[in-house]
């Protein structure tokens, strides 16, 4: 389940702390907080929940980057997030999401992590300018 021994994980929506949801409080079990950071892509609102789609725009998804705590139980960890994200279905489902490898920027430096991108259809779907979901929800309170 890594690639080229990526053990980080890039979060831009639920599952960042901003949150609180019990899925961070698993997140914050397994891995560790680095920063915040963005990726290349765009952010849209679905309504329930947001899609990060990756684009070759100058446009950037903000998010918090994380690093396993232990590599030997990643594995076990990711897979835990990949059910919750929708990304392991069954036949007759679709796969909401698909977990690859992006380039965060964090402050001057450039790192591998993994990102789950929606993998449906975004379009007439609203997007969301900033590309920060907790700051855009803010702003429609």
């Amino acid at each position: 389940m890594t690639k080229n021994g990526v053990y980080q994980l890039f979060v831009y929506g639920s599952l960042r702390s901003g949150f609180n949801s019990p899925v961070y409080e698993y997140i914050s079990r397994f891995f560790k907080f680095i920063g915040t950071g963005k990726v290349q892509g765009k952010l849209f609102d679905l309504g329930t929940y947001p899609a990060g789609v990756p684009t070759t725009d100058d446009s950037f998804i903000i998010g918090e980057l994380y690093q396993a705590k232990n590599e030997h139980e990643f594995s076990w960890a990711i897979g835990q997030l990949d059910d919750y994200e929708g990304v392991a279905v069954e036949a007759d489902e679709m796969q909401l999401y698909r977990r690859e490898v992006t380039s965060v920027y964090i402050g001057n430096q450039v790192s591998d992590a993994w990102i789950y991108w929606y993998n449906g259809d975004v379009s007439g779907k609203s997007v969301i300018e900033s590309g920060d979901l907790i700051e855009y929800m803010n702003s429609k309170k």
